[in-house]
C-alpha cells in the first residue's frame, strides 16, 4: 500500500539525496520548480534528464544506473505511462547498489500495478503527490 499517512511522509523528508528522473532546465515548469525548491531546503539534487548537461547547478545523468554515490529517493517527472520503466530502473538499483529507500510519483502520475512491484522490492511509494507541498506542509 503506498505510503499516504503524515508520519511515514515525514520519514521519507528525512533524506539527503533525491534523484530526479524528468528534471527540467525550463524556469517555470514543476520539474524545474520542485527540484529548486528542495536544493534551497538543503537536499541534494540529482538531474536525470538524458537531453541537458547540466540542471540547478548539478551535472544531469542520463538514467538512475549512470548516478554516481548514494541515491535516498527517487522523484519522478514523467507521464504515468513511463512509471513501470522507472519503477523496474528504480527496483534495479536497489537490488544492485542497495541504496534506495523510496519511489515518489509527482502530482498526477500513479501507475498501482508498479508501485505494487516496487513496494515488494522494498520501496516505499508515494503517488499522486507534490513532494514540495509535502515538504512545506509536514516541516516547520
Amino acid at each position: 500500500m503506498p505510503v499516504s499517512d503524515d508520519d511515514s511522509l515525514r520519514e521519507l523528508l528525512a533524506v539527503d539525496r533525491i534523484a530526479v528522473v524528468g528534471c527540467s532546465s525550463t524556469p517555470g515548469k514543476a520539474a524545474h520548480e520542485v527540484p529548486a525548491y528542495l536544493q534551497q531546503q538543503g537536499y541534494e539534487i540529482v538531474p536525470v534528464n538524458p537531453f541537458a548537461d547540466e540542471i540547478l547547478g548539478e551535472t544531469a545523468v542520463d538514467s538512475l544506473s549512470e548516478v554516481d554515490g548514494e541515491i535516498d529517493l527517487v522523484d519522478v517527472f514523467r507521464p504515468s505511462e513511463e512509471v513501470p520503466e522507472i519503477a523496474e530502473a528504480t527496483i534495479e538499483r536497489k537490488e544492485s547498489v542497495g541504496d534506495v529507500e523510496a519511489l515518489w510519483l509527482q502530482l498526477g502520475i500513479s501507475d498501482d500495478e508498479a508501485a505494487r512491484k516496487a513496494e515488494a522490492a522494498g520501496l516505499d511509494v508515494v503517488q499522486d503527490r507534490c513532494l514540495k507541498i509535502e515538504h512545506g506542509r509536514l516541516t516547520d
